[in-house]
């Protein structure tokens, strides 16, 4: 028996000595001020505003001109500490002004707003080409933004956005090298002062964005989705990672806006959290909407559920993308404000909806995003005036009123304020 028992102590030994010598080898810092996404709500942060005069090579600026604007609505830029002009004008005459996410004072400025309004943090969107070919100006704002996170103490997490993969047997990879080289150079998972990247059950949070859309070139089957999986969750060193992928509205039955193939719940259900999107799917226009986006998160929780998934609605203040479609979809332009922000009422029908449904945690489409007009941040209500480039406006509320109302929301999500199905409104 002695014998037994001493065998036995040395195989303990061994085991645990194996778990530390992984963990010695892993890369990512164990410390983090968020330790789990449940009671956040983080944004979407797309970071990709360029301006002449900023120093980028990008050949097209973020604001576009009189006859080629790829842009539905226009950022208050009276706080911004570097803004260019641009070919707009405002209703006095004067340029219209717009800033650029090349610079740093940009960047901390967004950071500084989250902290100030309480919006927890954001998902930096790191797309195809920039993984693929790690371009200088997409990397700095990146550096930049982690930098601002630890400042502000903002959350903060890599989403890998599929677009630009396409059909001439691309496959993940790419994203394989580029997060080891933002672990290894820009220490993304191991910050220097506050560390305030993003984790699940003590693992960093990575998000795939665009798996089982069918307006995708590339075979959901063919990319190497599997690997990437497994090398993010399995691998000893730039591993031990929590996966939460960006899929469908219709992810769970498998038709309408989504690929109608199974194998997409084999690559869900290795992963960690779901996050369907949304923008586009609901509207206020449609009677009883909000009651069809109660029943389907109600089976997504519930399936999520069954197959030990976190689950992370979507939610979005309106959309427009009239002037992007102008060039994009010649035969199909889009009206201005399709979807309507009306006041903010639109965004809090979707945050009560959702939590009263059970979510614990939110994703918000997007912070800065003023292409489809989807954005939260400080936003004008006197945009350029325009013969032929109209943009939104914000019904009357300041610039701030959704950041404000997100604040709003993350107190009601962690049950610091009373949850108000009527929208709240500043005494």
């Amino acid at each position: 028996m002695k014998k037994i028992t001493v065998l036995l102590f040395a195989m303990l030994l061994m085991m645990a000595g194996s778990a530390v010598k992984v963990n010695a080898q892993l890369k990512h810092s164990r410390q983090t001020q968020y330790p789990s996404y449940h009671g956040l709500i983080m944004a979407g942060y797309q970071g990709w505003f360029r301006a002449a005069g900023d120093g980028s090579s990008a050949k097209r600026f973020a604001y576009g001109d009189e006859s080629r604007s790829g842009i539905d609505m226009w950022p208050d830029v009276s706080e911004y500490a570097k803004t260019y002009p641009t070919p707009f004008k405002l209703a006095n005459g004067d340029t219209a002004r717009f800033f650029s996410s090349c610079d740093k004072s940009t960047v901390e400025l967004h950071f500084k707003w989250m902290q100030e309004y309480g919006v927890d943090g954001v998902f930096m969107q790191r797309f195809f080409g920039n993984a693929k070919h790690r371009d200088s100006a997409s990397t700095v704002i990146l550096k930049n933004a982690f930098e601002a996170a630890s400042k502000y103490k903002r959350a903060i997490a890599v989403m890998y956005d599929l677009s630009g993969l396409n059909a001439s047997g691309e496959d993940c990879s790419a994203i394989i090298e580029d997060w080891k080289y933002l672990v290894d150079q820009l220490k993304v998972t191991n910050q220097s002062g506050q560390k305030t990247y993003l984790q699940e059950h003590g693992k960093p949070v990575v998000a795939i964005w665009g798996i089982g859309f069918p307006d995708r070139p590339y075979n959901l089957r063919n990319i190497g989705l599997e690997r990437l999986i497994d090398f993010l969750k399995n691998d000893p060193v730039y591993g031990n990672c929590a996966i939460m992928l960006g899929v469908p509205t219709a992810w769970r039955t498998l038709n309408a806006d989504c690929l109608p193939d199974p194998y997409l719940h084999t690559i869900i259900k290795q992963a960690d959290i779901l996050l369907p999107w949304t923008v586009q799917r609901y509207s206020p226009l449609l009677h009883n909407d909000m009651d069809r986006y109660r029943d389907n998160l109600t089976a997504d929780l519930a399936w999520c559920r069954a197959n030990h998934l976190e689950y992370v609605p979507c939610v979005y203040p309106g959309f427009s993308w009239h002037n992007l479609s102008r060039y994009e979809f010649l035969d199909d332009v889009k009206p201005v404000a399709s979807i309507p922000r009306q006041g903010g009422r639109f965004y809090w029908q979707q945050i009560t909806t959702a939590l009263n449904a059970g979510a614990s945690m939110l994703y918000v489409a997007m912070f800065d995003e003023v292409n489809e007009a989807t954005a939260i941040f400080k936003a004008t209500d006197q945009p350029p005036v325009s013969s032929t480039t109209p943009f939104i406006n914000l019904d009357g509320r300041p610039s701030d009123h959704y950041l404000w109302l997100t604040g709003e929301a993350a107190k009601m999500l962690r049950n610091e304020k009373p949850l108000s199905i009527k929208m709240p409104e500043r005494k």
